[in-house]
């Protein structure tokens, strides 16, 4: 990140109005004299609704009836979270899979090992990674979406335009290799607007930030370390595969868990309030009001 690289351009809105003179004025109205409160031959039957607060209504199909950027924030983390966590699990469970299959290797070099342990070993790791790798591609697609998400939402309260298109977002956070340096900068940047620093200064990545971004580097040089150990010969070689496949799934699941917790952040500064800890409320009663003033004699000749 160098100094006076990140433009935040201000948000505009143009509004067109003809210049004075170009249209005819308006007629004006003559007042008409108070005549008094209207009179009906028979009570009405409308009126308001009784009810004291409640949620806006919108019409549905209508730009008014679309969620806003922040509060779509917090539906997509919650959703986002919950499949970090299961994926930190089963990563978890990996990680066990693995040492324990690196431990059976150890012991059969002096003593032969029962089939059904073997087997059990090998459907434990066989179903982890498989479910690893699809919750891996729930998470990345969740967390992604909720990033572009929260990026809109910090630029409509800051009045700023994002300093990344979504293109250059979704380059740096997808590509393999790219992603390394970008996704921990889009992420320092989206803090950086969050708290609401100002525009020209340099972004300065939290320690949680900067915790994820290493999880980030370190789970991506041992993912190499297990792919260049898979084409090695040797029994050794293979042994240590196994073992570097562990290491793996653990720094998977830190990574996980600092994800989780990074979107938990992120969308507690955006959204500090949810909206299921808000609570409709009405009147019941009202006690020591002062009595209503009368209402004046209707003149005759009120319409």
């Amino acid at each position: 990140m160098q100094p006076g690289r990140y433009h935040f351009r201000p948000r505009v809105r143009w509004v067109a109005s003809p210049p004075p003179g170009a249209l005819p004025p308006r007629p004006v109205r003559p007042v008409e004299r108070y005549t008094g409160p209207p009179r009906y031959p028979v009570p009405p039957r409308w009126g308001f609704p009784n009810l004291t607060w409640r949620e806006p209504t919108a019409v549905p199909g209508t730009p008014s009836g679309y969620p806003r950027p922040v509060e779509r924030v917090r539906v997509l983390s919650r959703n986002a979270i919950t499949v970090l966590w299961f994926l930190a699990g089963l990563t978890l469970l990996g990680a066990i899979a693995e040492f324990w299959r690196y431990a059976l290797l150890v012991i059969s070099r002096d003593s032969a090992l029962h089939s059904d342990v073997v087997a059990m070993s090998d459907a434990l790791e066989i179903i982890s990674s498989l479910l690893s790798v699809v919750f891996g591609l729930l998470a990345i697609a969740s967390v992604v979406w909720w990033l572009l998400v929260a990026r809109q939402a910090a630029a409509d309260e800051n009045g700023h335009e994002p300093p990344r298109p979504a293109r250059q977002v979704l380059l740096g956070t997808l590509v393999p290799g790219l992603n390394l340096v970008l996704a921990g900068s889009v992420l320092a940047e989206l803090e950086h607007a969050v708290l609401r620093r100002p525009v020209g200064e340099r972004p300065r990545p939290s320690r949680l930030v900067l915790a994820w971004w290493a999880a980030w580097l370190l789970d991506a040089v041992l993912m190499v370390l297990v792919i260049v150990w898979r084409f090695r010969d040797g029994v050794q070689a293979q042994a240590d595969g196994v073992f570097l496949s562990g290491l793996l799934d653990l720094s998977a699941a830190l990574l996980a868990v600092l994800t989780a917790l990074v979107v938990h952040r992120v969308t507690s500064l955006l959204a500090p309030i949810s909206v299921d800890k808000l609570r409709l409320r009405r009147v019941v009663e009202v006690k020591g009001a002062p009595a209503p003033a009368l209402r004046p004699v209707r003149p005759t000749t009120s319409r």
